[in-house]
């Protein structure tokens, strides 16, 4: 029956560690670039450190084996396999809440979040914010299916979830999201199937500003607007190429560790808080944990066709369910309450973290943490 819950571990086989291996040994690099700094792409200098710490350092093994702490399960939903994690929390009154990572991320960001998030007291936390975490892979993303047929967009995704959700015995739930995660979540909001009692997310979609904004706007809506204006002019060139040529995309992904490597990493600087390089705020290990998923997986076209089915048109209906936003202050998008009202129609709780950029749940964890426990805590299951 389609709607078996399969128990799943992970366990790579040696021999793809082994190919990998052979593959970063035999990498061709291009030439050094004529600037100084990142704004042709990713420095030749970076690129070789990090590739020689991946071959004579990394490893795979210890990242596979803190993964396996959780419990990991497959189940079919309109004929696709979904690989998910179901941590269920030790205390009695804990809430369920389905959290969904983006590209170029994967069920790694949420790493430092999970126990905290679960088993709250151990932490020094109180119990009534513990959770029954469910953390899925993207279609296309880390060991779930990869669609076959087109269609499988953040709507379709959003309903997914919600089946995933019922299946697990969870009729009222709420959900958080960043990134792709995020207009997931939002699409779990416009949607309104009846079990989601309210969402979180960390990167807030809206629509074209309000004339009196884009006429009046303060300060910040002013900084917003720039910052976006630089995203589309300087940092959406692997939105265009995923959004439309993903196939051709994905044989260099494909075959080169060095090149998914670097296609993930530069964003990691770029979207983090101020990062002069990505270890400067995330660790390395935990940054090469998070390229695994896409270099074993084969992953770098079946994730940017996701870009295809949704990025072009991206949803923005009203949401009236109860909502909340973090805007983190290195986010690519970062509206105005004002601006996020004309969209989320019931905005329970807005916050504005001190730190932190795209990667919140893995560059600030307890900023992420305070933000997803002041959201759901003003919100009723």
């Amino acid at each position: 029956m389609s709607d078996i819950i399969r128990d799943f571990q992970i366990d790579i086989p040696e021999s793809a560690l082994d190919d990998l291996q052979t593959r970063l040994a035999m990498t061709r690099f291009p030439e050094k670039e004529p600037v100084a700094d990142w704004s042709q792409g990713i420095p030749l200098a970076y690129v070789e450190q990090i590739t020689n710490y991946w071959r004579e350092t990394y490893d795979w093994r210890r990242c596979e084996a803190a993964l396996n702490q959780y419990s990991h399960h497959m189940t079919e939903i309109d004929g696709l396999d979904i690989h998910f994690m179901h941590i269920r929390s030790p205390e009695a009154s804990a809430r369920p809440l389905i959290m969904t990572h983006g590209w170029p991320g994967s069920i790694i960001e949420f790493m430092d979040v999970i126990d905290p998030l679960t088993n709250p007291s151990a932490y020094g936390g109180d119990a009534k914010d513990a959770y029954h975490l469910v953390v899925p892979s993207l279609p296309g993303y880390g060991f779930s299916g990869k669609p076959v047929e087109t269609g499988w967009g953040a709507k379709k995704i959003a309903k997914a979830w919600d089946v995933l959700m019922t299946r697990l015995g969870y009729d009222r739930y709420f959900a958080q999201g960043g990134d792709w995660g995020a207009l997931v979540t939002s699409a779990i909001g416009v949607q309104n199937l009846g079990h989601c009692a309210g969402i979180h997310i960390n990167l807030v979609v809206v629509g074209t500003p309000a004339e009196e904004i884009l006429q009046n706007p303060t300060p910040d809506e002013q900084a917003s607007l720039a910052r976006f204006a630089n995203y589309q002019t300087q940092g959406s060139g692997y939105a265009e190429i995923q959004r439309t040529k993903p196939q051709t995309l994905g044989y260099g992904l494909a075959d080169s560790p060095v090149g998914q490597m670097a296609w993930i990493l530069e964003k990691f600087q770029g979207w983090s808080d101020g990062a002069m390089t990505p270890d400067d705020s995330f660790d390395l290990d935990r940054l090469l944990d998070n390229i695994m998923f896409y270099w074993l997986n084969n992953a770098g076209a079946s994730s940017a066709r996701l870009y295809r089915e949704s990025f072009g048109n991206p949803n923005v209906e009203d949401v009236h369910l109860p909502t909340g936003c973090s805007i983190f202050p290195n986010e690519i998008m970062a509206p105005s309450r004002r601006w996020a009202e004309r969209r989320f129609k019931n905005l329970q709780y807005w916050g504005k973290p001190p730190k932190g950029g795209h990667f919140a749940a893995m560059e600030v964890p307890d900023l992420f943490l305070d933000e997803v426990r002041s959201c759901f805590g003003c919100m009723e299951l």
